[in-house]
């Protein structure tokens, strides 16, 4: 069973291959050159211009000798640029970096390219085509050869900044954005609401058959058995939940007792793998249906950058903006026409906590960057604008993160006048919003 949702994921998953979109340019490439031929079987001979067989074999020997050398040169700037995201951003942002589309679509034209150019020269050479075909090579090389020029302009100018810092925190932010988008327009994908203290309560548990990271839940897959089988599904192990054998992806419950209790087909129609094979599970976790990964992603980013030996606060504080952003966006107003209906009831998953989410992004930064004046100030401006948002959950969350940061950089800061600047950072938080938060 192929949900949309879970060829979303599958789709998603693909992107990161890299060899995926070239090798569909190079399947289209040949199948280009043979078209080609169709010209001379329409009868289109004596409706094109003549072109001379010399100028067509000179056009694509010097566009297969010159592809092959800027194929290579992609490849190797690719690489350095995924080394440079990992050395001077995080690792967990390399599938952001690879998926890019613009470099993916540069090396799969000149690959493309490339392949169309030796199929056609060897075509043309065996005299495959008459005067109509050689015309129909020669209008599809120039227009390749279009295609390759503009692609390798705008490649050119991503090049540059693909794997930089501030290209990555742009990427990791986007995915972040959407994954958050996504979450907020459906907080329980789609399944009924159960806060996690009661998730983890009564109920058979299915366990995972493998150890790692949960990336995606296949919800129809688990409303159809729970369906079948007149029970109902709890989750236990959102996506990005590191899962093992004594770690549950869900409980079982309600109508549980009766099925076990009766015939023996019943009891033998029950199989927990059949419900576990809803969950893909593998060592890595991804940011499409885990937002706290992006969370994350961007915190360790920032902490590298306040690491001794990068010593770079500007890129924290970057992030702490994008950070900002981010949580704006889970608290900005839901449109009522995109919320996700409730389909899957049978099954209920717990929602995202806000303390958990927070804990993500702002603890490793505070742990590290106490001891810079800079960081911890605009910190606590970071915390100030998030409780302005009026949430409850999230000023509560605000105001602990806070005044943990605001102990932190007691201890780490030794001059009398920065502590005094970053308290008075802070004070707004903790005296012009102390009514509502105890309220």
């Amino acid at each position: 069973m192929l949900s949309a949702d879970r060829l979303r994921f599958v789709f998603s998953r693909i992107k990161e291959r890299l060899w995926v979109k070239p090798l569909m340019l190079s399947g289209l490439s040949v199948g280009g050159a043979f078209i080609a031929k169709l010209a001379d079987n329409l009868g289109f001979s004596g409706v094109f211009p003549e072109v001379s067989l010399e100028s067509v074999e000179s056009l694509l020997s010097i566009m297969a000798s010159s592809m092959m050398v800027i194929a290579t040169f992609a490849v190797g700037s690719m690489v350095a640029a995924y080394a440079s995201a990992s050395a001077s951003a995080t690792p967990r942002s390399i599938p952001l970096v690879i998926a890019d589309d613009v470099t993916q679509n540069a090396l799969s034209a000149f690959i493309g390219a490339f392949i169309f150019s030796i199929v056609s020269l060897i075509a043309i050479q065996n005299q495959m085509f008459d005067s109509a075909g050689r015309f129909a090579i020669f209008a599809l090389t120039l227009l390749v050869f279009a295609i390759v020029v503009i692609t390798f302009v705008r490649w050119v100018d991503r090049i540059a900044r693909l794997g930089r810092v501030v290209n990555t925190i742009e990427q990791v932010e986007k995915a972040a954005g959407d994954a958050l988008d996504r979450r907020r327009h459906a907080p329980t994908l789609g399944a009924l609401t159960v806060s996690p203290r009661q998730a983890e309560g009564k109920g058979l548990p299915v366990y995972s058959p493998t150890v790692g990271y949960v990336q995606h839940i296949d919800l129809e897959t688990l409303q159809s058995h729970a369906e079948a089988l007149k029970c109902h599904a709890t989750v236990t192990a959102l996506p990005g939940t590191f899962v093992c054998a004594g770690r549950p992806l869900l409980r079982i419950d309600e109508g549980l007792d009766e099925l076990l209790e009766g015939s023996d087909e019943e009891s033998q129609a029950f199989k927990p793998d059949a419900f576990a094979s809803a969950f893909t599970i593998n060592p890595n976790r991804t940011f499409d249906d885990d937002p706290r990964f992006g969370l994350l992603a961007l915190s360790e980013i920032a902490d590298k950058a306040l690491s001794p030996a990068i010593n770079d606060p500007g890129t924290a504080i970057n992030v702490i903006g994008a950070l900002v952003r981010l949580f704006t966006l889970w608290q900005s107003p839901r449109e009522e026409n995109a919320l996700q209906k409730i389909t899957y009831d049978r099954v209920s998953i717990p929602e995202l906590v806000i303390e958990d989410m927070f804990d993500d992004a702002f603890t490793a930064i505070a742990r590290d960057g106490a001891g810079l004046v800079e960081v911890s100030i605009r910190l606590q401006k970071a915390f100030c604008a998030l409780a302005e948002t009026g949430d409850d959950a999230m000023i509560t969350a605000a105001k602990k993160h806070s005044r943990m940061a605001l102990d932190r950089s007691k201890h780490a800061l030794s001059l009398q006048d920065d502590i005094d600047a970053v308290v008075a950072a802070a004070s707004p938080l903790s005296l012009g919003l102390q009514d509502k938060i105890t309220r």
